[in-house]
């Protein structure tokens, strides 16, 4: 297993029990994943929850299923259809919703009728199942916490999705503290210029727009500020980078460098971005050198970038694709 340096107060993120190797499925199995359980479990606090055995069912307890309308499904039992549960497991959720509001993200089980984010079956009568329906529980929880980082276990064996999930959780941490420190308008331009890399990566739509919107901010009451900008944050970091946008931030980068640098280095750091951008060498290669360069030619801007200087358990985490 591997070990992570503890932060001073380590994140917090929900996570289905199953998935981290609590015997709590209605056979009484798990269904534990390694990376979550270990890798995840070592690096940040996990916050198991069933819901089905948090509202009374038990273990082992009868198999349970989405029946009805996709966008407002009831939670039946399989065997004995006179077994509805919808209304426990989605009151428990809209409990959960505000417990759990100190968490950065959540991992759900796929495909579970209680807990699933997304393309669970929902059984009609006489009609084949349609993958459309939504967990009762994990419905509530994304319902009421809208920019919360949310992925589904099956999601994370893909390296982009994964990197993609633990970018997305240091943000939000960061957006979580800008809010409990007091929000300003002078913060949030603070908070936006760390960013301009990163959202230039996802995009420069989101770049731009959410340029336009921290800067008018002083006209906008704080309220509504913060409520856009955050909105349109997450959002633009679900959107995901690409090979192509980030040989372009790369590119960018070594701008601020180009009356430092002689032939061979300007040579040797576009050779390194072509070959990161034709998926020879990963991110993390040029992102090294363009910083063993800031090191010897340093620049305020750039200093403050995230983008070029994640959290030391951000960048151990990453898979370096």
């Amino acid at each position: 297993m591997l070990t992570f340096p503890i932060p001073i107060e380590k994140i917090r993120i929900g996570v289905s029990s199953c998935l981290i190797g609590e015997r709590v499925r209605y056979d009484g199995a798990d269904k534990r994943d390694v990376f979550i359980a270990e890798t995840l479990g070592a690096a940040f606090e996990l916050v198991p929850v069933c819901p089905e055995v948090a509202i009374g069912m038990g273990v082992p307890r009868p198999p349970i299923r989405l029946v009805g309308d996709p966008q407002q499904p009831r939670a039946l039992g399989i065997d004995d259809p006179g077994l509805d549960v919808t209304a426990p497991l989605t009151a428990f959720g809209r409990r959960m919703a505000v417990e759990l509001d100190d968490i950065d993200a959540y991992i759900f089980k796929s495909r579970s009728p209680s807990c699933g984010p997304a393309r669970v079956k929902v059984y009609g009568p006489g009609k084949a199942p349609r993958a459309q329906g939504v967990g009762l529980y994990a419905r509530e929880i994304m319902t009421r916490q809208p920019l919360l980082p949310i992925e589904e276990e099956g999601r994370l064996v893909e390296p982009l999705r994964r990197d993609n999930f633990i970018e997305r959780i240091f943000a939000h941490r960061r957006w979580q503290q800008l809010l409990a420190a007091g929000f300003t308008a002078a913060g949030l331009m603070e908070f936006h210029a760390r960013h301009k890399l990163i959202l230039m990566a996802h995009g420069a739509v989101y770049y731009r727009a959410l340029g336009r919107l921290a800067a008018e901010g002083k006209g906008l009451r704080p309220a509504r500020l913060c409520e856009d900008y955050g909105i349109g944050f997450m959002a633009a970091l679900r959107h995901p980078a690409t090979r192509k946008r980030h040989a372009n931030v790369l590119q960018h980068l070594m701008g601020y460098l180009k009356k430092h640098l002689d032939h061979y280095d300007k040579a040797e750091l576009l050779e390194m971005v072509d070959a990161y951008r034709l998926g020879l060498l990963p991110l993390i290669a040029p992102q090294t050198l363009l910083r063993h360069h800031f090191r010897r030619f340093p620049n305020a801007y750039v200093e403050k970038q995230l983008y070029l200087y994640p959290e030391p358990l951000e960048l151990q985490l990453r898979s370096h694709t």
